[in-house]
């Protein structure tokens, strides 16, 4: 009895789990990333600010053009015309153009895939780095950050800061990081309701199981 309790709450535990991942955010406080995987408005934002001002120098080569379209429902000829650069095709990974050699010797370091940056590292870890650069003169694109001590990456999304204003970036940015949260994990949110219809399955099964293993050892002392 007690081993089938036993086996009843490992089953449930990835219910109760707590995500972790990507440490502490350096010298500040770890803000909380409005993560919403079925916001497609949020989305759709993100992978345009992903892509206006990212994936010049960052590629995403794990997620498909085809398969963002489809799951984010943007008409595929929008992606084409608007998204994409011209020598891409729908069903190509998302890939920066510019020659990684180059990207060495321009940052010191090629930047790196961003396709699983958010699992790597956490979206809070992400979204607090990205809201936390600061005017450093000591350093070589005058800015450095709270969250990742000199940096070599320039504070690329400066002009959408000064563009939106402090409430409209955290916002830009929350989305961009919802985004690149998907962009981690394609598959999530199919995979999170198959799950909930699983652990349904196992609760129910459960029932029947305990009353069958009762049966079965009733007359054994």
């Amino acid at each position: 009895m007690k081993k089938l309790f036993l086996l009843f709450a490992l089953m449930l535990s990835p219910v109760f789990a707590l995500a972790s991942g990507g440490g502490g955010c350096g010298a500040v406080h770890c803000e909380k990333a409005p993560v919403d995987l079925h916001n497609k408005e949020s989305l759709q934002n993100g992978a345009k600010v992903f892509i206006s001002y990212c994936l010049g120098c960052h590629s995403a080569k794990y997620l498909r053009y085809e398969r963002m379209a489809q799951d984010l429902e943007i008409d595929p000829k929008l992606v084409e015309e608007y998204m994409m650069f011209t020598t891409d095709k729908i069903g190509d990974g998302m890939d920066t153009k510019i020659n990684k050699k180059d990207q060495a010797k321009w940052f010191g370091n090629a930047p790196p895939d961003l396709s699983l940056e958010t699992r790597l590292r956490s979206p809070d870890w992400v979204y607090t780095y990205l809201l936390n650069f600061y005017p450093d003169d000591k350093r070589p694109w005058g800015v450095n950050n709270r969250v990742f001590k000199d940096v070599a990456m320039p504070h690329v999304l400066d002009s959408l800061e000064q563009e939106l204003g402090p409430e409209g970036y955290e916002e830009a940015v929350g989305d961009l990081v919802n985004f690149m949260t998907y962009m981690a994990e394609p598959s999530r949110t199919d995979r999170e309701s198959l799950g909930i219809w699983v652990l349904l399955f196992l609760a129910i099964m459960f029932v029947p199981v305990y009353l069958l293993n009762k049966e079965y050892w009733k007359d054994v002392k």
